[in-house]
């Protein structure tokens, strides 16, 4: 049984910065995708990036630049390093995770369609105010 529990959500005023965990158990695989999923209020669940099993990342244009995503494979955990944090990136934010390639947010992978990603988190809320 895999499971994901995120953890790091929270208050911050914007421009500050949160550190965002999701620990991994029962994962069996070599070959895999993770990633990290938002929603907010009134919207569709959208990606924010993904990284695979050979460190590869892609990440939505609403986040370039300031958004880091990383895994730490001794502890099974993945990480959002959310840095220069804006009122409109308030959202519950998701760890999820997939057997197999990543998608790439530069040839049209969104995350709104939650089927392509097999396991999922619970959620951790993270409220950015201005």
């Amino acid at each position: 049984q895999v499971q994901l529990v995120e953890s790091g959500g929270g208050s911050v005023q914007a421009g500050g910065s949160l550190r965002l965990s999701c620990v991994i158990s029962g994962y069996t695989g070599s070959s895999y995708c993770m990633g990290w999923f938002r929603q907010a209020p009134g919207k569709e669940r959208e990606g924010v990036a993904v990284i695979d099993s050979a460190a590869y990342t892609s990440y939505a244009d609403a986040v370039k630049g300031r958004f880091t995503i990383s895994q730490e494979y001794r502890k099974n955990t993945l990480y959002l390093q959310m840095n220069s944090l804006k009122s409109e990136d308030t959202a519950v934010y998701y760890c999820a995770a997939k057997y197999g390639y990543c998608p790439t947010f530069d040839l049209g992978f969104n995350g709104r369609d939650t089927r392509e990603f097999r396991y999922w988190g619970q959620g951790t809320q993270v409220t950015v105010s201005s």
